[in-house]
This record gives structure tokens, sequence and C-alpha cells, in this order.
């Protein structure tokens, strides 16, 4: 995994992909107008381009979308140029509708994830669920007081999963593979909990730590 495809104009996307320039990667970011990436391409030094020549260009994939629209970013990038390819997947099932009480709402059960189904929609595809649970400021190179921070992941291909930890440890993140893609059934929603400081003391800058 040399070259990077960073699918996804936002804060995450923005974050990550200067975050894998600067551990070594060659990287390009994606976007459905890849014009409005015209001051921050020429500012972090990254090509931007359309979806689907990112994803025709890396070797790996990081889908850094709103998960509403995660099924459609994967079409627009085309699945044959994601086929055999690691996919990194940043999204969660955040619905529309504002939080309660501070916590997100959600459009998927308890008994599904979105991952699954963008593993189904995809199916060529080797996806990884990684940094959905973590704020993007945190998400290269987090400092704390108590050591590394935790990274769950899974996925059904363990090569993926070898590589994505590997990239977590560069990142300074302790990975913690959790099994398979059903396993996203309870990551995912380890973003609804690390939201709630945010929205209820306006505390953003959190991770998780497994003990052991």
């Amino acid at each position: 995994m040399t070259r990077v495809g960073v699918l996804g104009s936002g804060p995450v996307g923005q974050t990550l992909a200067p975050g894998f320039k600067q551990h070594g990667y060659d990287v390009r970011i994606g976007s459905r107008a890849p014009a409005k990436l015209a001051a921050f391409a020429q500012s972090a030094g990254i090509v931007a381009a359309t979806f689907a020549e990112v994803a025709a260009w890396a070797d790996a994939i990081v889908l850094a979308v709103a998960g509403r629209v995660a099924r459609a970013a994967i079409d627009e990038a085309g699945p044959t140029n994601l086929r055999g390819k690691l996919v990194m997947d940043t999204t969660n099932p955040i619905d529309a509708a504002p939080p309660e009480d501070g916590v997100l709402r959600y459009f998927t059960s308890p008994n599904t994830s979105l991952m699954e189904d963008l593993q189904r929609h995809c199916p060529d595809a080797r996806f990884v669920k990684v940094f959905n649970s973590i704020g993007h400021a945190c998400m290269v190179d987090p400092s704390y007081a108590g050591g590394k921070p935790t990274m769950f992941i899974c996925g059904d291909d363990d090569s993926a999963k070898t590589d994505v930890a590997r990239l977590l440890d560069q990142f300074g993140w302790e990975p913690a593979d959790m099994g398979t893609a059903k396993a996203a059934r309870a990551i995912e929603p380890l973003c609804q909990l690390w939201c709630i400081p945010g929205f209820r003391e306006q505390s953003w800058t959190h991770a998780f730590k497994l003990l052991r």
C-alpha cells in the first residue's frame, strides 16, 4: 500500500489526506466537485480529482463521506476501481434528524451496520471499519497522557486488517481487532457514545482506551 485515495472533501478527508502524506504515502483526494478543493490541494500539495479517478489510481481507499451518501460515493468511485482493494471505512450511519439529549440518531438497527451493507453492495472490495470513533482533529498522531488510545477495527479480510493495524501503529494508535464485519454493529455505535460529551459538555478531544 503506497498510493492512498481519500474519497471525501470534508474535515475527515482533509485531515487524513495530509496525515497519510506526512507518514510517507502518495495521496490523492476525491470529491464530486474537485474544483472546490483547489485551495486545499494547493496548500497541502495533494492532487484533487473525481471519486472515480482517485479510486482507479489508488492502491487503497479511505471512505470519508457522510454515511447517508456512502453507497452513492462507492457507485461514483466505480466498483471495478475498488476490486480487490482495501477500503478503510470511516463512515457512521448518522441520520439527518438532530440528536436526542446528546445521542445521535442512526438509520441502522442494532443488528445491522452500515459497513455490512457497503460490503454487500461492493463485495469485491476489502472493507475495514476504522477512524469512526474519534473526532477528525485527533485522528493523526494523537497525544494523551494515558498513552496510545485504542482504535477498534473489524472486517472480513484478515490481510486488510493487518495493513490497517500497521497503519494505525504509524499514526500513533493501538489497534484492537474485533473480528468480522458483523462487529461493525458494535463499533459504529461508539461514535454515538463518543459524541455525547461533545454535545453535552462541548468536549471533543477524548478517545477510547481498551484496558486488559
